[in-house]
This record gives structure tokens, C-alpha cells and sequence, in this order.
């Protein structure tokens, strides 16, 4: 999920905004992976905007902290 969090970070740093198409992949920058799980050091790709669809369809049941993070970049539910 961080690995997530911080495509949605970078799109938003780039764009200005988090109205990601549905298709869109996003690959992170290496400096944006600190503590990466699986043991990765380079590039990764992350399916950002189909990330993001799922997490408007399931907004009720998100826990508050990534809700939160995710209003903080100005996510449309």
C-alpha cells in the first residue's frame, strides 16, 4: 500500500492534481521507494489509476489514516 501511496504522491507533485485515467501506470522514481518490501532497489511500476478506482469503490471501508492521506492530495470521491 505505501508503494501505492507514494505513486499517488508523485503523480500528484507532477500534475497538480489526482485525477489519474483508469489506465494509467506510474513508475517511481528509485528515491521514492525507501523501505520498499520486496527488497527492491530499482524503478517500480505501480497501476495507479486502476488503485485508485478501487479505492473510490471501497471509500466506506478504508481506514481512516489512508483516507486522510489521500484527501491531503485532493482526491476525488
Amino acid at each position: 500500500m505505501a508503494l501505492n501511496l507514494a505513486a499517488a504522491r508523485q503523480f500528484h507533485a507532477r500534475e497538480g492534481h489526482l485525477r489519474v485515467p483508469r489506465k494509467h501506470i506510474e513508475q517511481l522514481k528509485a528515491g521514492a521507494l525507501s523501505g520498499r518490501q520486496d527488497g527492491a532497489d530499482g524503478p517500480a511500476v505501480v497501476k495507479l489509476g486502476t488503485w485508485l478506482g478501487n479505492a473510490r469503490n471501497r471509500a466506506a471501508k478504508l481506514p481512516e489514516q489512508r483516507r486522510a492521506d489521500l484527501d491531503e492530495l485532493g482526491m476525488r470521491w
